[in-house]
């Protein structure tokens, strides 16, 4: 009677978890994103109707967007990785004072609004700007420029924590066989690095490809990529059916992107599992070009952006003054806004959190059910499909799941389009691939048989997740939660078609205020990213501070 009341505790918890999870994805993901795609589809009379696929596809525009997408996205990428690896290394296999202050700071660039990193590069590259004699604002440099700042981090962390686990023996002897540092680095070093730097790389060109709000503030109409000529199409022209066309290019080419990402994660999973974890040694003579290198990179791609930005909010008609700051509490001072800057943050804030618990709740569930050993293959196909399915969000852009709501949920049992959860709601959606990615890592590297011994022992499901899975679980959760309200802070795609009225965010109000030619409201702009860059650092750096220091740096 009690393995009875074992089994059918087990099924239903098994039958909730996956439940909840599936319903949840179903409801804000795959259903909206369906509909808005079937639209290019189905013609008025509800047949199907592939013509809308020929005649865009067919047209020169969308190749060029198509091209200009994916080349920049590329160039993004390899800059990055240049510009990464060597921080990489300094970072991570060395040791020197203020190392994880220098972590922190350089972490603060992910989890930015891409509309805050888009403002900061237009007022470093404006005629006005630092560096506006270089006359880079509006073109591919700027873009690319401010792609690399987002993801230079991204290639830090991932390559960095993967360099810090190999073993070192091999490089020695091949150092001690007369090797040089660059044939060592060639011939041993690289060939081991190369599943974490292909993965990091995968990610990267993820991130670049849908860089919404940059492509958007520094490049405008004329430099189009996939993703913001969908928001184009929905918004401007409402062209419903070129945007679902190119909603499933752009669903191929992140699918692609992932896939390479998820096997090379495996790969170099396994190859960490076959190395002892590595201290960073000291620094040596040999390292110095390696940190002077590092920090040139840090000061001109971090820091000097970010001062162009908070210079300019400080400054209005060449005086130095805080009147921009004092506008933030204002509403009145220009007609693009109904709320002021600070109540604007303060309903970012609050959608932030309600969305980051719905992305961990839903999140935590997804992650309990994908890191379990199945002993049948079946099982194990099975737990990675799953897992696969909650990362499709990561392949669809933020504006066709936003847009793909307001036609969706317009109509009763679920009339939303008025409702305040609806925007928390779509933000959880893009937050949660991250939350998957950031705690199941350290669920996996638990060893099932401590689970099935203390099953043997008699003890409960529950008592085996509140003592084994538990501890892991919460110092992961607390990682997870930070990215998540971070991310969630800084959506900008789908809440741009969410967020009405009173309910605006801070970047959408970012954006309004950008986009007019009026010297204050440009200037409030400025501040409102400074306020709101400052509340993301104050994030993650708490994150980096708290976390403990033998947690892997996955991403």
């Amino acid at each position: 009677m009690k393995n009875l009341r074992q089994l059918v505790a087990r099924v239903g918890a098994g039958a909730v978890g996956l439940g909840v999870p599936l319903a949840f994805l179903t409801l804000f993901f795959a259903w909206p994103a369906a509909t808005l795609i079937a639209k290019g589809f189905v013609a008025p009379s509800g047949g199907l109707d592939l013509s809308g696929l020929s005649e865009v596809l067919s047209a020169p525009r969308t190749w060029r967007v198509i091209a200009r997408t994916l080349w920049m996205a590329l160039l993004g990428t390899c800059v990055s990785l240049l510009a990464g690896l060597p921080g990489a290394y300094a970072l991570y296999c060395c040791r020197f004072p203020g190392q994880r202050a220098l972590r922190a700071l350089i972490s603060v660039p992910f989890v930015l609004p891409t509309v805050v990193v888009g403002v900061a590069f237009r007022s470093l590259l404006a005629p006005q700007g630092w560096l506006g004699f270089l006359n880079l604002d509006g073109t591919p440099a700027a873009v690319i420029a401010a792609m690399v700042f987002f993801n230079y981090s991204l290639v830090v962390r991932n390559v960095g924590s993967f360099w810090a686990q190999i073993d070192g023996r091999r490089a020695q002897v091949a150092a001690c066989l007369g090797a040089r540092p660059l044939r060592v680095f060639t011939s041993v070093t690289f060939p081991t690095l190369l599943p974490a730097i292909a993965s990091a790389a995968s990610l990267v060109f993820l991130y670049c490809a849908t860089s919404f709000g940059i492509v958007l503030i520094l490049g405008g109409s004329k430099l189009t990529t996939v993703e913001s000529e969908i928001y184009m199409l929905t918004t401007q022209y409402l062209d419903l059916r070129s945007a679902s066309v190119l909603s499933i290019v752009q669903l191929v080419v992140i699918a692609v992107s992932l896939i390479v990402a998820e096997a090379a994660r495996r790969r170099g999973t396994r190859a960490v599992a076959l190395r002892s974890s590595q201290l960073g040694h000291r620094v040596r003579r040999g390292d110095v070009w390696t940190l002077v290198m590092s920090a040139g990179v840090v000061l001109v791609l971090v820091v000097l952006p970010l001062a162009a930005l908070v210079w300019r909010s400080l400054h209005q008609r060449g005086r130095f003054t805080f009147e921009h700051y004092l506008k933030l509490a204002d509403s009145s001072f220009t007609p693009a806004l109904r709320v002021s800057p600070l109540q604007a943050l303060g309903h970012s804030l609050l959608v932030a959190l309600v969305a980051m618990m719905i992305a961990l709740s839903v999140g935590v569930c997804v992650v309990l059910l994908v890191t379990r050993h199945p002993r049948s293959r079946a099982g194990r196909v099975a737990l990675s499909l799953l897992e696969s399915a909650f990362m499709l969000p990561l392949g669809v852009s933020a504006v066709t799941v936003g847009f793909g709501f307001l036609i969706t949920m317009n109509r009763p049992p679920l009339d939303l389009r008025s409702s305040w959860i609806l925007v928390p709601c779509a933000q959880a959606v893009v937050a949660l691939p991250l939350v998957v990615r950031l705690i199941a890592p350290s669920l996996r590297a638990i060893n099932p048989r401590l689970r099935e011994a203390a099953a043997s022992l008699g003890a409960s499901d529950a008592r085996i997740l509140a003592t084994i899975d538990g501890p892991v679980l919460l110092r992961s959760l607390g990682i997870a939660a930070g990215f998540a309200i971070a991310t969630s802070l800084g959506e900008f795609g789908a809440t741009s078609f969410l967020a009405k009225g009173d309910s605006v965010t801070l970047p959408v109000v970012i954006y309004r205020l950008i986009s007019r030619p009026d010297a204050l409201d440009q200037g409030v702009a400025m501040a409102s990213c400074v306020l709101l860059a400052l509340v993301c650092a104050l994030l993650i750096t708490c994150m980096e501070w708290l976390r403990p220091a033998e947690i892997g740096e996955t991403v």
